[in-house]
C-alpha cells in the first residue's frame, strides 16, 4: 500500500530537516552499501587473523604461553568472524538492500541488491508494519 500524499510530504519534510540538522549523518546513512560493509568485515577478519598468527611465534620466543594462547584465540575468532560474514552474504542475497543514488522528490528509495531468481523478495519493514496496522484496524 503506497503512502498517501500527506504522508509523503511529512516524510520529505522530516528528511529535509534531518539533512539540514545533521548533514554528516545524512550523508553517512545515504552512503551505506552492504557490499562495502562486507568487504570491511573481510578486511577486519584478515587483519585479526594475521595479528593472531604473528602472536604465536612471539609468545613462544618470549616464553609466555598466555601470548601464544591469545594469538591462537584471536586467529580462531577471526576465522569464525570471516565465515559468519561470508555466510550472511551467501544466505540472504535477496534481503540485502542498497540505496538508489538518484533521489526523486528528495526521497531515498531502496531496492533489493541481488534478487534471487524465482523467489519473491521480502517486503520492506515499513510495508509489513503498515499491513499489520491495517489488519488490526479491520478487526
Amino acid at each position: 500500500m503506497p503512502l498517501s500524499e500527506h504522508e509523503q510530504r511529512v516524510l520529505e519534510q522530516i528528511e529535509r530537516s534531518l539533512y539540514a540538522d545533521d548533514p554528516k549523518f545524512a550523508a553517512t546513512v545515504r552512503g551505506i552499501d552492504p557490499r562495502t560493509r562486507q568487504r570491511r568485515r573481510y578486511a577486519r577478519a584478515v587483519v585479526c587473523f594475521v595479528l593472531g598468527l604473528a602472536l604465536l611465534p612471539v609468545g613462544i620466543a618470549v616464553g609466555y604461553i598466555q601470548i601464544t594462547f591469545a594469538g591462537f584465540l584471536i586467529s580462531l575468532l577471526a576465522v569464525v568472524y570471516g565465515v559468519a560474514t561470508w555466510r550472511r552474504g551467501a544466505e540472504r542475497p535477496d534481503q540485502a538492500t542498497t540505496a538508489v543514488a538518484a533521489h526523486s522528490g528528495g526521497r531515498m528509495r531502496f531496492r533489493p541488491a541481488h534478487p534471487a531468481h524465482g523467489t519473491e523478495p521480502k517486503r520492506p519493514l515499513i510495508q509489513r508494519f503498515e499491513d499489520r496496522w491495517n489488519r488490526r484496524r479491520e478487526q
